[in-house]
């Protein structure tokens, strides 16, 4: 298990989070072949079965487990016993008829334009710490960036000359993304008025920094995020990824063609970034229902 979890780490480069719930994963379905008198290497693909189906029951008092969580055990259940497999320690591959559960497609929440223009007028004034945010909440719709993505730039990342940014996203990829006008000038006032005076001459590596000058954290970006979206009135409609969505919907609305927007965003499947269309498709039934005086929504 632990060559496993190192090979998912050095080689695929999964991120903490992941690798930790594979650990977790890989325990618990430890402990339930240990109860059997089973091992990795000995169970079977009816075990293995039993064992998502306790999950999935709740056996154990412990309350059924998500699909999305058992679509995860299920992933990470196939890609050990393909680690096993590859090192020659099974001939037989007991996950290789193991099916998860159909995760329910729920599409993802989007702002308006009218919402998102109020959301970035929040940070008023021009203290360091509003042209921070502006910069922040700025540079995520304009680019489609993940928290971890926003808070782990460095100055090398930003080319303000370009317009361009390099964000690394999952398992390490590098992509580079245009920075619009607004948000490119956004950028610039906080570099150059007000970072300066957050990092007061400290070596800071990160650009996004926090009133003491030290790097920004994920939870403080969520703290600014969602405090600028109460003062909006938008708290109970989005999160920091919320802004990624709505980037990805925006450009689809306005022209962007699929695969731009999946090089983007730093999507592996295109089927990931197919989710928009439908996200479109049903922005555009909701804007058609509402306006066409001959029109009568179905159902």
């Amino acid at each position: 298990m632990l060559d496993f979890l190192a090979y998912l780490e050095l080689e695929r480069g999964l991120s903490r989070n992941t690798l930790a719930a594979y650990r977790s994963d890989l325990l618990q379905l430890a402990s339930f072949l240990d109860a059997r008198g089973q091992t990795f290497l000995r169970a079977t693909h009816d075990e293995l079965v039993e064992f998502l189906g306790e999950l999935a029951g709740g056996a154990g008092g412990r309350g059924p487990v998500a699909p999305s969580t058992l679509a995860r055990k299920v992933a990470c259940m196939r890609s050990f016993y393909r680690h096993l497999r590859r090192e020659e320690l099974l001939e037989h591959d007991p996950t290789a008829e193991l099916r998860g559960p159909r995760k329910p497609q729920r599409l993802p929440r989007v702002l308006s334009r009218g919402e998102v223009t109020r959301l970035l007028a929040s940070p008023a004034g021009t203290d360091p710490l509003a042209l921070r945010d502006r910069a922040l909440l700025e540079l995520m719709y304009a680019c489609g960036l993940r928290a971890s993505e926003a808070v782990g730039l460095s100055t090398s990342d930003v080319d303000l000359e370009e317009g361009l940014l390099c964000a690394r996203g999952k398992g390490a990829k590098e992509r580079l993304v245009p920075i619009g006008r607004q948000a490119l000038a956004a950028l610039e006032a906080y570099v150059r008025k007000g970072r300066p005076l957050l990092v007061a001459g400290a070596v800071q590596d990160r650009v996004l920094v926090n009133h003491r000058g030290g790097a920004l954290t994920r939870q403080g970006l969520y703290k600014i995020v969602q405090g600028h979206a109460r003062r909006a009135g938008l708290e109970q409609k989005m999160s920091p990824h919320t802004l990624r969505h709505t980037f990805a919907t925006h450009l689809l609305a306005g022209g962007c063609d699929l695969r731009s927007l999946q090089e983007m965003l730093g999507h592996a499947d295109l089927a990931t970034t197919q989710v928009y269309t439908h996200l479109s498709a049903e922005r555009l039934k909701d804007a058609y229902f509402s306006a066409h005086p001959r029109a009568t929504r179905q159902g």
